[in-house]
């Protein structure tokens, strides 16, 4: 597995992501939870009262506050870390939330254990730079989406180097790799990918180095 995917398996990162860690991003332009799972909210509507995944769930800041809004009839936090699963399922705890409407989920998000067409929507918060294969993973997403299923993702934005300095967007792969293996997207690359893999209406909000973007699957 990639280094940034590694990292998060880790027990000291998988403690301090919702400690501090996640809350750092507001640095590159992220709102907050609160704003961000507003706009998530408002690009979702649509499938209420279906069934959502929160991808690379981490700790569960959003599938928390997707089981607590009650707009979904099962929410589903999906992790590849056992340990970011841990730290969800004590958050769980201390909150006294009902597991009624939830379901923790170890998963690759490459490999995604669903039916084909059995998923009303997934949202990933600030996860798409650290998934080994995002072509893999959003061609998966598609799969296990129903049509008018909603994809809403977050994510660091890669295409704020200005275009009066050509030699730093071709040394991009390069940086990517300095930077732990992630993989920065530009705005028309995360739009290109969703199109690729028959997710259409692809709409965006920019903040910085911030993007949140939503695309259906085609009916």
């Amino acid at each position: 597995m990639p280094a940034a995917t590694e990292l998060f398996r880790t027990q000291l990162v998988s403690f301090l992501y919702e400690r501090g860690w996640r809350q750092n991003f507001i640095w590159g332009g992220f709102p907050g939870l609160e704003k961000e799972f507003e706009m998530a909210k408002d690009y979702l509507k649509p499938t209420s009262g279906g069934i959502i995944i929160d991808a690379s769930c981490g700790s569960g800041l959003f599938s928390r506050l997707f089981v607590k809004s009650e707009l979904y009839c099962l929410v589903v936090a999906l992790d590849f870390s056992e340990n970011m699963l841990k730290q969800c399922k004590e958050f769980i705890k201390q909150e006294n939330i009902s597991d009624e409407r939830l379901a923790l989920v170890r998963a690759d998000i490459s490999r995604l254990p669903f039916v084909s067409g059995s998923i009303d929507a997934l949202h990933a918060g600030a996860a798409i730079h650290c998934w080994p294969s995002p072509a893999c993973a959003v061609a998966e997403i598609s799969r296990v989406l129903r049509p008018g299923g909603i994809f809403v993702g977050s994510t660091f934005i890669a295409d704020v180097l200005p275009p009066v300095i050509p030699l730093l967007r071709i040394g991009r792969p390069y940086i990517d790799q300095i930077t732990g293996n992630n993989t920065f997207l530009s705005e028309l690359e995360l739009e290109d990918l969703c199109r690729a893999c028959g997710l259409v209406n692809f709409t965006f909000v920019r903040n910085g180095f911030y993007i949140m973007f939503s695309a259906t699957k085609a009916s």
